[in-house]
């Protein structure tokens, strides 16, 4: 009896259990269209809806630029400039009559630069550079012999032995008229560039420089169509050459053109009667010297610093829209760098060397702020380029996401009403 009962009642529980399953799957109380549906598995994929995804992109563009302006330090500038005289920016023209002119002064690694302006940068033509030879033929393209680099490696020492600012501007543009190329002289513009280094590191390198034997007698020193007679620019030596100065013997040169030589070779030294020293009192002769290598190195197209090798170079190609084949390398150990001064010593190298002091901590904060304010341009562009990329990305999502809905509507209407016929 209870075995025919049990069999009895099974049949109506597995079918009730049936139908419990068929109801979580097709509920009656929302045919068709009407229920809800789960969103397409490609937009699961993606993170839901357009509104969705419009917020996690914003807040991931978000997060790069907080994370971009982050990464630039923190500077704290000591002189106003304007935004003029930090966008430095030259429409060169290679193939013109455009011409850069390098300012070389000693020991400021003017040699590993103007190397590289002769044997690093990317061109169209590249600079002719024969085996065991200093100089380069630096020609414009399109079999033009006009050069379009005046400078050491390119054109020799046609000015004179490191020239400064006071002979190249007055001497370039006829030197180029002599080299015989083509055009007229008053079509060129000329892009003055130098590289200043740290005044200490600087006074030392070249103290040990001429330790060794080197000079710079040869130099013209021209100002005013003359050269300094020997009463106004007396040498420190006597003989061929200074081979084995020591240090005192070298700071106790009053007239030792090491002092402040970067302040004099960027000034323009016709404001203060060139090397008469009697043409003014000393102060004021500083002061006039100091100002005008300042005013000379701000509107100079661009300057380097030795310190600063990496931005030297990133600064260089913004200026000049020209890119170099490899990077620079900062050399931090150098023949200065291995000298053991005391504090003493450095006070008094400072002391002789004042105004290439305050000339420097001029340009290392106007270099440092045009590097900051490049870098923020360059972030400002990249972000306004990705903002675009995403805003013509929702407009080609906008445009799918119709096409997608449809298709999915159709596969739930299918299914009902199969499901609803079985």
């Amino acid at each position: 009896m209870d075995e025919r009962f049990n069999r009895w009642l099974l049949p109506p529980l597995l079918a009730l259990l049936f139908l419990l399953i068929v109801y979580q799957y097709v509920s009656p109380a929302c045919p068709g269209a009407a229920c809800p549906r789960r969103p397409p598995a490609s937009a699961a994929r993606r993170g839901g809806g357009p509104a969705e995804r419009e917020e996690e992109e914003a807040a991931a563009g978000a997060a790069e630029e907080e994370a971009a302006a982050a990464a630039l330090p923190r500077l704290v500038a000591k002189f106003p400039f304007a935004r003029g005289e930090l966008c430095r920016r030259v429409r060169f023209d290679m193939r013109g009559r455009d011409v850069i002119v390098f300012l070389h002064i000693q020991k400021t690694g003017g040699t590993t630069f103007g190397r590289h302006l002769v044997r690093n940068i990317r061109l169209e033509q590249p600079c002719y550079c024969r085996a065991g030879q200093k100089k380069c033929a630096c020609h414009r393209p399109g079999g033009d012999k006009d050069t379009w680099l005046f400078s050491r490696f390119s054109t020799g020492w046609s000015c004179g032995l490191h020239a400064d600012w006071t002979e190249l501007t007055s001497c370039v543009p006829a030197a180029m008229e002599r080299r015989g190329c083509a055009g007229n002289r008053t079509l060129r513009n000329f892009y003055y560039i130098t590289m200043l280094r740290d005044p200490v590191s600087r006074y030392l390198s070249e103290w040990k420089h001429v330790q060794r034997g080197a000079t710079w007698k040869t130099s013209l020193h021209m100002c005013d169509g003359r050269s300094p007679t020997p009463d106004e620019l007396p040498t420190c030596y006597e003989g061929d050459d200074w081979s084995g100065v020591s240090l005192q013997e070298f700071m106790d040169c009053s007239y030792n053109l090491a002092n402040n030589r970067q302040v004099r070779m960027l000034a323009d030294l016709s404001l203060v009667g060139c090397y008469n020293l009697t043409f003014m009192n000393e102060s004021e002769r500083n002061m006039i010297l100091l100002q005008s290598a300042k005013n000379n190195l701000k509107n100079m197209a661009f300057f380097g610093l030795t310190e600063f090798q990496r931005k030297t170079q990133y600064l260089f190609e913004r200026t000049f829209n020209l890119k170099f084949i490899s990077p620079f390398t900062q050399f931090n150990v150098t023949r200065a760098s291995n000298v053991d001064i005391g504090e003493d010593v450095r006070q008094r190298i400072e002391e002789l060397n004042f105004l290439d002091v305050q000339l420097y901590e001029y340009a290392k904060d106007l270099f440092l702020q045009r590097f900051q304010y490049s870098k923020q341009e360059e972030h400002q562009k990249n972000r306004l380029k990705r903002r675009e990329e995403r805003r013509l990305l929702r407009e080609q999502r906008a445009h799918q996401w119709p096409r997608e809905e449809a298709a999915e509507v159709a596969i739930t209407e299918d299914y009902n009403s199969q499901v609803a016929r079985w």
